[in-house]
Formats: structure tokens, C-alpha cells, sequence
């Protein structure tokens, strides 16, 4: 096997939205690098439950002017 065929495996940090720090070990940046997460399990809705749709005039938005006056009747 080549010796040039394995990436840089090291340790680095990784900073979770809420602020809490761990280390681990990653082909990611270099050795003590700290690698800020945007989303964690902390935050993602796949994990939390909780779900926010973001829209600003685009497809969701199109969606509800379309079928605006289309509801279930009681």
C-alpha cells in the first residue's frame, strides 16, 4: 500500500451551536483546529421536532397564494 494513499488524520474542536466543545479526530482543516458547527443535533429539525419554514416570497409562498381558497370542509 502507498504510504501517500491516507489522508491527515488529527485531532481537532468542534464548537456545537450552544456553545459546548468537544474534541475529536478528523481528515477536517489541521491538527487543533477549531471547526464552528452552524447546525447540530442540538438544532436540526430531523432531531428536535420542531420544524421552521423559511420563506421570503419563493415557493412556499407561490404555493399558498395558489391554493389559498382550497380547505377542508367541516
Amino acid at each position: 500500500m502507498k504510504a501517500t494513499g491516507h489522508p491527515d488524520y488529527h485531532e481537532i474542536n468542534v464548537v456545537m451551536t450552544d456553545g459546548t466543545k468537544f474534541t475529536t479526530r478528523s481528515t477536517w482543516g489541521k491538527e487543533g483546529d477549531t471547526l464552528n458547527l452552524d447546525i447540530d443535533p442540538k438544532s436540526h429539525p430531523a432531531w428536535t421536532g420542531v420544524h421552521r419554514l423559511l420563506d421570503s416570497g419563493g415557493q412556499l409562498a407561490k404555493f399558498n397564494k395558489k391554493f389559498a381558497g382550497i380547505g377542508l370542509k367541516k
